[in-house]
């Protein structure tokens, strides 16, 4: 149970993160495999601690969004598939530090020539910001071969507008990495 909650939370994350106000998408795939000769893929089953089964609201928008982009490439869900599909999140909590230029005007007084003076100065100030950053990984497995035939994911900064509408951000995030999968899909 603790690892469902544990899996929840990150997917939540992960959701968030393919919404991301900027993201970076990379994929790669298997040279050896022969995606024309696939036709049905499944899912990898995920079980808690005490091994039952059981799916979160975010595991069934992952699952459904990936359905959407595997049929519209003309594969079948199958309970005896071709492939499996796996998904995986991860965040991190980050802090950037960066110098940035600063102009400032003041004014004051000098003593010595009993005179007012105003001044236009240059200056750095370091400005650190804080954010999360997701990512959002997607295998699609050889099942027999026990191998990776192709991964994609995506990465970014979540924002607040991400963890708003995690449906729509995870849609969005599945939607993007399948634009690099072998097999495009029919316009």
């Amino acid at each position: 149970m603790k690892f469902l909650s544990i899996f929840a939370a990150a997917l939540l994350s992960a959701l968030l993160l393919a919404g991301c106000s900027s993201s970076n998408t990379v994929s790669s795939a298997d040279p050896e495999a022969d995606f024309s000769l696939l036709r049905t893929y499944g899912f990898v089953e995920i079980q808690n601690d005490e091994g039952r089964t059981y799916e979160s609201l975010e595991v069934g928008y992952l699952r459904a969004a990936v359905n959407r982009e595997m049929e519209a490439r003309g594969y079948e869900l199958s309970s005896e598939p071709d492939v499996v599909i796996n998904f995986s999140i991860e965040t991190e909590d980050k802090i950037r530090s960066r110098q940035v230029p600063r102009s400032s005007y003041g004014v004051g007084y000098d003593p010595y020539y009993d005179a007012y003076y105003d001044d236009w100065g240059m200056t750095h100030e370091t400005q650190i910001d804080q954010y999360v950053e997701g990512k959002l990984n997607i295998d699609v497995i050889d099942p027999d071969a026990r191998n990776v035939v192709w991964q994609g994911s995506t990465s970014g900064r979540l924002t607040k507008k991400d963890y708003e509408n995690v449906e729509v951000t995870l849609n969005n995030a599945v939607t993007e990495i399948f634009t690099q999968f072998p097999v495009p899909a029919p316009k």
